[in-house]
């Protein structure tokens, strides 16, 4: 039995995805489920919030076989086959495996082998497009993870791509503004003709002659079902009427419904009453920079890292809030917690 796979993304960048995904990771760790983090997005900003420079340095200079996303399918592009993953402990039930800038490299591979997926010579092709889904599952084998969580660019590559044809449940992290609403409206379109595109190849797949050949090959059902979006709460101005921002927030629920679901808009819904609405992220203000100069999630910060006052208390609302969505994430992919 595969592993689940949870894919934060939106092509529009600035949404807070990976500071999400960094807090989930930790909250769900704290309920004992196992989480494998892969970092797939070649900036590696989530591997910078888990691993001192320090740390990632010597990992990339290493280039050992299978101590990044991109060493593990560096094989690939000569004659070898992928290098299983060697995953970092960040806790008991919390492994990383790291992202890498060289990743970058793998995008024109993936481009080019995209169409030739459809021609007679399929093995290949298929083994280096579905390669970030072997690898996601050999690394949560290695540590009989209960799920995957991934983090990815804001853009709409072959990169990008590959990862959500690898990936079960999309959440969609979006901003109280103009450019995370038409980032919505592009990444609708783009997940349907990805997983049409999946389905004409597995059919393929299954039809040819190699299918045979390759018993044991598995390959990812591509479904990305999207069970929800984020939005991050807007950081007021003096300047900027809480109306400007309203204008937008509410256009998302109608939005989501017909360009990511193909459903008919409700009607005067609004997204606080929104049931694909995971949660409205509070910003947290002063404890970001206090939680990434200690290296925790804000709401495991203490006293002694400064967290005293109002920010004890606001340590505790972000500890309720991250639970809530982790409970509803959780309900929505049906683990239990």
């Amino acid at each position: 039995m595969n592993t689940p796979v949870l894919t934060f993304f939106n092509n529009k960048g600035g949404v807070g995805k990976t500071s999400l995904i960094y807090h989930l990771a930790w909250m769900f760790a704290s309920m004992r489920k196992r989480i494998a983090i892969i970092d797939l997005d070649p900036q590696s900003n989530l591997t910078a919030a888990f691993l001192e420079e320090d740390q990632i340095f010597d990992i990339w200079n290493s280039k050992q076989e299978g101590s990044t996303v991109f060493q593990c399918v560096k094989p690939l592009l000569g004659v070898n086959d992928i290098a299983r993953p060697v995953l970092q402990k960040i806790t008991a039930d919390l492994y990383l495996l790291p992202g890498d800038v060289a990743l970058s490299r793998f995008e024109d591979t993936l481009s080019t082998e995209w169409p030739k997926s459809l021609d007679t010579n399929l093995y290949r092709p298929m083994r280096i497009i579905s390669a970030f889904w072997q690898v996601m599952q050999q690394a949560a084998d290695t540590i009989q993870a209960d799920l995957i969580l991934v983090d990815i660019g804001p853009n709409l590559g072959a990169i990008n791509r590959s990862v959500l044809l690898s990936t079960d449940f999309v959440v969609i992290p979006l901003g109280a503004d103009l450019f995370s609403l038409q980032g919505l409206s592009n990444l609708g379109p783009t997940l349907i003709e990805w997983r049409d595109s999946w389905e004409r190849r597995l059919d393929h797949w299954h039809s040819s002659l190699e299918k045979k050949e390759h018993p044991g090959f598995l390959l990812p059902l591509g479904e990305m079902k999207p069970i929800g979006y984020l939005c991050q709460q807007p950081i007021l101005r003096l300047s900027k009427p809480i109306m400007a921002y309203d204008k937008w927030v509410q256009r998302i629920p109608s939005v989501y419904r017909e360009d990511v679901l193909k459903e008919r808009p409700v009607p005067e819904m609004r997204q606080e009453n929104d049931p694909y609405c995971l949660a409205i992220i509070r910003h947290f203000r002063s404890l970001v920079p206090m939680g990434q100069e200690h290296r925790k999630p804000i709401f495991n910060l203490t006293p002694a890292d400064g967290a005293i006052g109002s920010h004890a208390g606001a340590v505790q609302e972000a500890r309720k809030d991250f639970k809530l969505l982790a409970e509803k994430i959780a309900g929505k992919i049906g683990m239990t917690v």
